[in-house]
């Protein structure tokens, strides 16, 4: 089941008003088509939310999969479906023109670590170009609120457990975490240089078993 009180919305509310920061607000989701991002589009819209759903839809895993979860998410009307990739900065710059979110979860990314030791440009071109581009244009065009999914990826090679978000995560081992661990640097320098509002989770922090 995804948790959305303390995560989704972006305004850090209480979980007793929370839905009170998604409705009638528009929300760009990118990975909209992935599992998280597919339940996330889904669960903002049921509380009022109007969302901006973005994704490449590649074949990394079925593409088939992909469209049939956005196929499900077009039926509702205050969903908007876009083919694009996070590296085509004019498409997405035209997104943020023409429907102006206010707030943004960004879940889509190149995922898996054993991938990346055979294609580590499609890591370069996802998770950082995309990643970038993403923020410079939350601070063009000011969004109230961004949170972004990193990876648990990153925890990878450390032998003290439980693992903890305050343990140091700067030695990655693998492409992947590299690049997930760098976004979080990005982030924050982005939020310290332009007062950007941003929240980062670890993938694993989105679903509760």
């Amino acid at each position: 089941m995804v948790k959305f009180a303390d995560t989704i919305t972006m305004g850090y509310v209480s979980k007793t008003d929370w839905t009170s920061a998604i409705n009638n607000q528009t929300f760009l989701v990118t990975g909209s088509a992935g599992f998280i991002g597919f339940h996330v589009a889904q669960a903002l819209l049921a509380q009022g939310a109007r969302v901006v759903g973005i994704d490449n839809f590649n074949d990394y895993y079925s593409a088939a999969l992909k469209h049939d979860r956005d196929r499900e998410l077009r039926r509702h009307p205050n969903f908007v479906s876009i083919a694009a990739d996070l590296a085509d900065l004019p498409a997405l710059e035209a997104i943020f023109q023409s429907h102006h979110p206010q707030k943004i979860c960004h879940l889509a990314a190149q995922a898996g670590v054993r991938y990346s030791l055979v294609n580590p440009f499609a890591y370069q071109k996802s998770n950082l170009e995309g990643f970038v581009n993403l923020l410079e244009l939350a601070k063009r065009f000011p969004v109230e609120r961004l949170v972004y999914a990193s990876s648990s990826s990153v925890y990878a090679g450390l032998t003290e457990m439980p693992f903890s978000e305050t343990q140091r995560v700067d030695m990655p081992i693998s492409l992947y975490a590299a690049t997930k661990k760098a976004n979080e640097l990005i982030a924050h320098s982005y939020s310290q240089l332009f007062g950007l509002a941003i929240r980062r989770k670890r993938n694993e922090s989105f679903l509760k078993t």
